[in-house]
């Protein structure tokens, strides 16, 4: 049966300021049956802990979109914190690095599919679904990954095997299950997604977990389930039942596979004969040959590399129908009604929602024409935007700056969360000619510093991020640059590392303008201000302004020659909310504080862990390690630290400083291993 755990948001403070009547407006409004509304809340105001007040009242599972990774794992950190008990998951792209499957006419340059997928992420978006499935009380923090195709949630509910202590079962039979839904057999190393057998005990490390299932059998009745822990092999918790779920999203009912196979070679045959009547004789042979060693995989193994291109045909949907996605298991679980939307950043949010159907769907169609894909391939896809809208009944827009589209649809169903019950006022701004900008960001830099606080710079170009934050480098200044080509990862890490004053300056492009938490940053500096565009808006201002706005000592310097009409707005916008601000402390005696923030990250600490694991797995021979504890003695961490070290002056004397920067960045981590210890 599924587990329902009541809402019980734990914070210190109550709702204060703009936030009892956010709550309540919102509140009834949904109660009320409006599907469309918007939350306008400023940086500071309170906007996360408002939605986890609105999820409490409403009593409804949640699904939370941010348009990057960055934010995205912000808000599930304090979700988790606001929902201790409740069952908080995080869904993000599950690859570290993808290269898509492409080609190039122009130079005839075919560009097999290469991508490295983060087995953690991977675990994370496994837990999501088990979660939906057992649990009422979900609340999934989700990037735009969400609308991309996830398998048929019914053939993924429906193939879960249930287990419990007495069940009779046949060993093989229940060895033959897991097979069927995508589980492998190693019996020397067990991995996720991997079970082992060892005489009358199966043990399965499953898609979604980071324990063992342990199945013990007593001839065909099931006398033990447990929970033991992957290294030690201790015994973790007992179980009276259990579901084992699917090893993959991507379920082929066995039922299934030779009608595919047929519709394959039926859409092959169609294709070639089009292509041949085109003239396209050498493209009707590349897909005939592609497509052939792809059905006899198919049928030998069930799985090709790329089946999911074949994913229409499997899940037998008509020609240019949707895929079924994340939002397809919320409605199937809880019905169209059941649930509430929440779109973080919406104005940012929005847009990226709307272009991943046409980015997508250019590049297939290439391979389509050039005989790589058959056309089945184009509905391997994300949604189209009107697709997304559809399936979504109830939708709250969340921004400090909502687009266009977003006061259009709600009109007149609009929350303003102005008020900060912090009291923090929205930073002074000052406009500073280009003219020897550096020496006075440096000047501006270096006094904010000294008093322990933080800065942002904002520039326009990665690479003038890049050149920016080495020359602060060089001046002795404490700083590091973030943009989009640094992992996701990596990126809450850097940002983690500014509020753990690893280091002072923080400099970036476009991705730090919305939703990233920094209450020691008390400065930030917009290089290129009158740059009117994309990148220097009214909206794009005025998200780069609220940086600050989290700290009582906040300043903003615009450094420009010109007055643009987004400055002009964003200044005036900026004036009228400090006003409000200042009359409300006026009123009630308040004193602006800076925002205490706790530094932990439970979703990074998972990964940190992750690459301490790996780089002891790579340094220290096994037969170190005690087998009882599964820990490394300090001798032989100390050991593996000086090899390490010795390795790094090596690779930096032979000019290697790509190798000798990885080396020391795994020496950090050990070092931290080794302080633990003493």
């Amino acid at each position: 049966m599924p587990k329902f755990i009541p809402w019980r948001l734990e914070s210190k403070f109550a709702p204060a300021g703009d936030q009892p009547k956010a709550i309540q407006e919102i509140t009834e409004r949904l109660d009320n049956g409006c599907n469309r509304q918007v939350l306008l809340g400023i940086t500071g105001s309170g906007k996360t802990y408002t939605v986890a007040n609105i999820i409490q009242e409403i009593n409804k599972p949640a699904l939370v979109l941010a348009h990057n990774k960055t934010l995205a794992g912000q808000l599930c950190n304090e979700f988790k914190e606001f929902f201790p008990d409740n069952k908080v998951e995080y869904f993000i792209s599950y690859y570290d690095y993808y290269q898509p499957e492409s080609y190039i006419p122009s130079s005839d340059t075919f560009i097999e599919k290469t991508a490295k997928v983060n087995d953690n992420i991977d675990r994370l978006r496994y837990s999501t679904t088990r979660g939906i499935y057992e649990r009422d009380d979900v609340l999934v923090v989700a990037s735009v990954s969400c609308i991309y195709g996830l398998g048929t949630p019914e053939l993924y509910f429906k193939s879960a095997i249930p287990l419990a202590l007495g069940m009779e079962i046949d060993q093989k039979e229940f060895l033959k299950n897991l097979v069927e839904i995508q589980y492998g057999r190693n019996d020397t190393e067990l991995l996720r997604g991997l079970f082992r057998v060892r005489g009358e005990i199966v043990d399965i490390w499953q898609a979604d977990e980071e324990k063992i299932l342990r199945i013990e059998f007593f001839g065909d009745e099931i006398e033990r389930l447990s929970l033991v822990d992957h290294v030690t092999g201790e015994i973790l918790e007992l179980l009276d039942e259990v579901k084992v779920f699917p090893a993959k999203h991507y379920m082929t009912d066995d039922d299934l596979v030779e009608e595919a196979v047929a519709q394959i070679e039926k859409e092959l045959h169609d294709r070639v004969n089009d292509l041949r009547s085109q003239g396209k004789d050498f493209e009707a042979q590349r897909i005939q040959q592609r497509t052939k060693y792809d059905l006899e995989m198919i049928k030998e193994m069930g799985y090709c590399s790329g089946i999911e291109n074949y994913s229409r045909i499997f899940e037998r949907r008509k020609p240019g129908s949707a895929p079924q996605v994340l939002i397809d298991y919320y409605n199937r679980r809880y019905g169209e009604d059941g649930w509430v939307c929440y779109i973080d950043e919406s104005h940012m949010t929005l847009p990226q929602l709307k272009a991943m159907y046409n980015g997508d769907r250019s590049r297939k169609q290439v391979l389509v024409d050039y005989g790589f894909r058959l056309p089945c391939a184009l509905d391997n896809r994300p949604l189209k935007y009107d697709e997304f809208t559809e399936r979504v009944k109830n939708i709250v827009y969340i921004s400090a700056t909502p687009g266009d589209e977003e006061i259009e649809t709600c009109g007149e169903d609009v929350t303003e969360l102005i008020i900060r019950p912090t009291g923090l006022i929205d930073p002074e701004l000052e406009i500073i000619p280009t003219k020897g900008q550096i020496d006075v960001l440096m000047e501006a830099a270096q006094g904010k510093i000294v008093k322990g606080e933080k800065v942002i710079i904002n520039t326009l170009t990665k690479k003038m991020a890049e050149d920016l934050s080495d020359y602060l480098l060089d001046h002795d200044v404490r700083a590091r640059y973030l943009h989009s080509e640094i992992k996701a990862l990596e990126r809450i890490e850097i940002l983690r590392a500014l509020r753990m004053n690893e280091f002072d300056v923080l400099v970036g492009v476009n991705l730090l303008r919305e939703g990233i938490d920094l209450p020691e940053v008390s400065l930030v500096c917009i290089m290129d201000a009158d740059k009117e565009g994309y990148l220097r808006n009214y909206r794009t201002l005025i998200q780069m302004i609220g940086r600050a706005a989290r700290n009582a000592n906040s300043k903003v310097l615009l450094f420009a020659d010109k007055m643009t009409a987004s400055m002009e707005k964003a200044i005036s916008e900026t004036e009228r909310r400090r006003k409000i601000q200042v009359d409300y402390n006026t009123e009630h005696g308040i004193v602006p504080k800076t925002i205490l923030k706790s530094t932990a990250n439970p979703i990074l600490d998972i990964f940190a862990a992750e690459r301490v694991e790996d780089v002891l797995a790579s340094r220290i021979d096994k037969r170190d390690i005690d087998p009882k504890s599964g820990k490394v003695s300090k001798k032989q961490l100390v050991r593996a630290i000086d090899k390490l070290e010795g390795e790094m002056k090596d690779a930096a004397k032979n000019l290697d400083f790509e190798q000798a920067a990885e080396f020391r960045d795994q020496l950090k981590l050990l070092r931290e291993k080794l302080e633990e210890k003493v």
